[in-house]
């Protein structure tokens, strides 16, 4: 559901739970961080036997997903020397990733949240992500319908 432009925690906790579901099907253990449009954490878990590095990661993943509005991995052509954000990976205080696993949710063209994916190889992270997501605009094309 989507109160005052963002997804609450039930919203935050299908997703996760959608997230685990294709985090064990491709045997992955992740780590999964939901936030809001601000960027800010709504739900985090982490799967047994998931890194512990990637906690950080999935969290900033997400956060970094929110506030550009784009998945992270759009924005790593950019990041790299030359690149129109070179550097933007160091900015707020090394929270912004630029590698896959992050992706905006978004309603009627605005961001109403993120979820953030770490844990498995860039492919994997990214699968998790992508799943998700679809599921997510699958259940709100579904209410807008309903």
């Amino acid at each position: 559901m989507i109160v005052k432009n963002n997804i609450d925690l039930n919203e935050a906790r299908r997703l996760t739970d959608i997230a685990i579901d294709k985090a064990k099907d491709i045997a992955s253990p992740s780590n999964i961080a939901v936030v809001d449009a601000s960027g800010f954490l709504i739900s985090h878990i982490r799967m047994d036997g998931a890194q512990l590095p990637s906690i950080e990661h999935a969290i900033n993943k997400a956060y970094t997903s929110a506030l550009f509005g784009k998945a992270t991995q759009e924005l790593k052509k950019d990041a790299e020397p030359g690149g129109e954000l070179y550097g933007v990976n160091n900015s707020l205080n090394g929270r912004v990733i630029v590698f896959a696993g992050g992706n905006p949710l978004i309603v009627n063209e605005q961001v109403v949240g993120a979820i953030g994916i770490s844990g498995g190889t860039s492919e994997q992270d990214r699968a998790i992500a992508d799943y998700a997501v679809a599921q997510f605009r699958l259940n709100d094309a579904a209410s807008q319908q309903g």
